[in-house]
């Protein structure tokens, strides 16, 4: 028999459906039992790991539940590396080994080509993958604290066995790992940060989201995504990640007698969370089960519960749009802070450059001045003549003005220092230089 439909709302501010209490939903009523008045406690698993999607059912919960509601949304995504979104990606990330509009379908990405995600709240970047389980808590801002639902996650972990983890001044989750020695001095113990946070403030509603390092396949080689070839000639405005040592908490469990398992871990913060905001234990029964069926929600008086994802994403207009906004490139690149490229000391960057590569003659020099992502101000030039170099400088800006970094390709660069710089510079030169440009700042 078929399910009865729920009325579609006129508004986001809905009369409350008339549901039976434990009723089963199926997914095309995701909007109006989240958007319900009495919808107070609602818990969430998504059976998606498409990050844009992720993030815009998140960004939906937040602006369309009740305001004295309480959310939980746990998601595991895809790789991908996400940053912040006063961030710079030039700067946070390693865009040559990232999956972005360059580089083909965003469909088929792997581990090795992981996707580039800006998100809507602050913060660092992070790196993602299916060893990893990102933790979203929408809640009253009245009654919110920034260790709240950390210690919330702690505590989760702590009832599975891994005590050794903790809050820190900085509202990380860190683990005390056994790095000493093996003789009879006293151990060690390093905290490695296994968890970090970011936070978006609305007039009424917190989001407070964050990553936990359960059982990442990648976790050695995280740096290769987050370090960006470009750092050492970057100087930009915004939000720059503090970078710190990370670990799995699934090596405290590697001589367990029971295999570590991530779902364990999403019960148990499922449970804490109910606890937390006293939701009926048959709400947290349901969510916990929830991940085994096909997306299927189920309501009480006062709770929603259940699995989320693609259908959610791409059948709610309303979703469907933040995901579009996360995707464009417009948000992805023109929404970083102003910052300059310099392979000299400047005066807003004295730091000393690394030398250039031998092959570009030493008078080489590049300067690019960028605000939402669109080039300002310029010098690029090769010449020891400084007459000619101005000369050089002012033809390259005269072309590059008010370009957008992104879009500018390794093809482009050629093309531009080609036409620009053909009268005073050899061929290899030109070349070697567009070569190290595109390097540092592109896609290749």
């Amino acid at each position: 028999m078929r399910r009865p439909l729920l009325p579609r709302p006129s508004g986001w501010l809905l009369s409350r459906p008339a549901v039976r209490c434990n009723s089963s939903f199926s997914a095309d009523h995701f909007a109006q039992l989240a958007s319900r008045p009495s919808s107070k406690h609602q818990i969430y698993q998504s059976l998606s790991t498409d990050p844009y999607v992720n993030l815009s059912i998140e960004h939906f919960l937040l602006e369309h539940a009740p305001a004295d509601s309480s959310i939980l949304f746990l998601y595991i995504n895809q790789p991908c590396v996400v940053i912040g979104r006063n961030q710079n990606p030039w700067l946070e990330t390693n865009l040559r080994v990232l999956h972005n509009d360059r580089r083909g379908s965003a469909d088929h990405a792997t581990t090795q080509d992981a996707l580039y995600v800006r998100r809507r709240s602050g913060g660092g970047a992070v790196f993602h993958d299916e060893g990893n389980l990102n933790y979203s808590v929408i809640s009253p801002r009245t009654t919110f604290t920034r260790n709240k639902h950390a210690e919330m996650v702690v505590r989760a972990l702590h009832q599975l066995g891994a005590t050794s983890t903790r809050v820190n001044d900085r509202h990380d989750i860190v683990m005390s790992l056994d790095d000493g020695p093996s003789t009879g001095e006293q151990n060690l113990q390093q905290p490695r940060k296994i968890s970090g946070s970011a936070f978006k403030l609305t007039r009424h509603r917190a989001l407070h989201h964050g990553t936990c390092l359960l059982d990442s396949p990648n976790i050695n080689i995280l740096g290769s995504f987050l370090r960006s070839p470009a750092r050492d000639y970057i100087k930009a405005k915004g939000v720059e990640s503090v970078r710190s040592p990370v670990a799995n908490v699934s090596s405290v469990f590697a001589d367990a007698s029971i295999p570590f398992s991530i779902q364990d871990v999403i019960a148990g913060i499922m449970g804490q969370f109910a606890a937390l905001y006293q939701a009926s234990p048959d709400a947290v029964r349901r969510a916990q089960r929830a991940y085994v069926h096909e997306p299927e929600l189920y309501s009480g008086d006062d709770w929603v519960v259940g699995a989320v994802g693609e259908t959610q994403g791409y059948e709610e207009p309303e979703i469907k749009k933040g995901i579009d906004e996360l995707r464009s490139l417009e948000w992805m690149y023109t929404q970083t802070p102003q910052f300059i490229f310099s392979t000299d000391p400047v005066e807003e960057d004295p730091r000393e450059r690394p030398a250039l590569p031998s092959s570009l003659p030493p008078s080489t020099r590049v300067f690019l001045r960028l605000k939402h992502g669109a080039i300002i101000e310029s010098h690029i030039s090769t010449s020891p003549d400084p007459s000619i170099a101005s000369e050089q400088a002012a033809r390259m800006h005269e072309v590059l003005k008010d370009r957008k970094l992104h879009e500018l390709l390794p093809t482009q660069w050629k093309e531009v220092l080609h036409a620009q710089l053909a009268a005073e510079e050899e061929t290899g030169t030109i070349e070697e230089l567009a070569g190290f440009i595109a390097t540092k700042l592109g896609w290749i």
